[in-house]
């Protein structure tokens, strides 16, 4: 469930057209500002304060945690923005934005208060697309130790992850993969239905205190 788009949440107006950049948002424990969906909340508002425009932002799902049986489900997001930043200094937002909350990088994959992914930066593929595909087609047990020295975009787990790709399909269902060229529908489509039914729609109270 969609939220509607707000196209004048910015931080200030500009006639300079910035890339599109596809960002995923998740926490499963509370921050120093309350419960995962408060900062949620709260890191939107501190990415407008940094110089961005949200064009999009989905509902808010609640999803099992990444990978199975680490610790609380998580409160999962996606949001559509635009900033005047490259994608390097756009990472360096997010990780401040993130450590704001109190995040911390001590474990792969391990539990925390905010998460957020850069997904994509427009079509760029980055910083090669032979990184790209080393980094996509890494076996499973490497990427649960194994992490980039350089940012990789698109994000290399895109396609695979259900509590990406919902949340996605709210704000940029129409978006193409550069490499794969999937839009965001096709590749949610192609997952396991039963890993979709488990990214599930908070209740209607959480979504009006959410996003």
């Amino acid at each position: 469930m969609p939220q509607a788009q707000d196209h004048g949440e910015k931080s200030g107006s500009s006639l300079i057209s910035h890339p599109c950049m596809l960002l995923a948002l998740g926490a499963n424990l509370t921050s120093n500002v309350g419960a995962p969906e408060i900062t949620l909340r709260a890191a939107l508002k501190l990415l407008k304060l940094n110089g961005a425009t949200i064009r999009a932002k989905s509902a808010l799902y609640s999803t099992p945690a990444f990978p199975a049986g680490n610790g609380p489900d998580y409160v999962n997001a996606a949001a559509r923005i635009s900033a005047p930043w490259d994608a390097a200094q756009a990472l360096a937002v997010l990780h401040d934005i993130e450590a704001e909350f109190g995040r911390t990088r001590e474990t792969r994959w391990g539990q925390r208060t905010l998460d957020l992914d850069l997904i994509a930066f427009g079509d760029q593929v980055l910083p090669d697309r032979q990184t790209y595909k080393e980094w996509r087609d890494l076996p499973a047990d490497a990427q649960r130790t194994t992490v980039p020295q350089e940012l990789i975009l698109p994000h290399p787990r895109l396609q695979d992850r259900a509590f990406v790709l919902v949340p996605l399909a709210d704000v940029a269902p129409d978006w193409v993969h550069p490499v794969l060229k999937l839009s965001v529908t096709e590749m949610r489509d192609a997952l396991d239905p039963a890993d979709l039914a488990a990214v599930r729609v908070l209740s209607e109270d959480v979504q009006n205190n959410g996003l």
